[in-house]
């Protein structure tokens, strides 16, 4: 398959984290309607449906754009000389755009205003360590399986692990500069307030040199392979 011009692999980008975005508030607002009064069976029910949701876009757009959907992957697929600081530049206002577009589709699917600003405060620095440590292992778990050439099973297990960190996270396991503005545009259940959104992107954005001192770290090769029984 050629490789798709930036202009096209940007839009890939854009679509991809308006769906993202839609799954992520969408669950959220059917989650909050489903189970009133049950703040954990709601977050149960967002975890899942995000996670699941999460794998099936992975596996959509992997091929056109690499399926980052994250600011913060971008900028560490760059500074791994993956791809380049051009395409983070046209990926990452695409990533953003495309979740606030998914957060008003939301909305409006759940005839919810179009846009409704949050006024769910989440700042406090219990939140920012979970923020960091969250963002940290996603990047440690996608660029491990990329160094190790084991790019098949990335969809399956990034879903897995963000629907994980929904509860082992105070924060719910944002991780994701893009999907944390969009989400300020939906005063509902997985909305964020304009206030906390500075926080939780510092958190993420400070958790990139972390995780890049990781993963070069345990894969110094940018295509180390597993020799048989080095999980065990």
């Amino acid at each position: 398959m050629e490789p798709l011009s930036l202009g096209r692999r940007a839009f890939a980008e854009l679509i991809g984290s308006a769906l993202l975005a839609m799954v992520v508030i969408g669950s959220g607002i059917a989650a909050q309607n489903l189970s009133p009064g049950n703040s954990g069976l709601q977050l149960l029910e967002n975890a899942l449906a995000t996670g699941a949701g999460l794998m099936a876009i992975i596996f959509m757009f992997a091929a056109a754009s690499g399926a980052h959907l994250n600011p913060v992957v971008s900028i560490a697929d760059a500074a791994l000389g993956r791809t380049s600081w051009r395409d983070v530049s046209a990926y990452a206002p695409a990533q953003v755009l495309g979740c606030i577009g998914g957060a008003v589709l939301a909305n409006v699917m759940f005839s919810e205003a179009a846009v409704s600003i949050s006024t769910k405060h989440r700042a406090s620095g219990a939140h920012f360590l979970s923020e960091i440590v969250a963002t940290v292992g996603l990047l440690v778990l996608i660029f491990a399986l990329a160094r190790s050439n084991r790019h098949s099973v990335t969809p399956a297990a990034v879903g897995a692990y963000i629907a994980g960190a929904y509860f082992f996270t105070s924060s719910t396991s944002f991780a994701n500069p893009a999907i944390t503005v969009g989400r300020m545009f939906s005063n509902t259940f997985a909305g964020i307030a304009p206030s906390s959104v500075p926080l939780f992107v510092v958190a993420q954005l400070v958790a990139v040199p972390i995780a890049l001192i990781v993963i070069v770290t345990l894969y110094p090769e940018k295509n180390a392979v597993l020799e048989s029984g080095s999980h065990g």
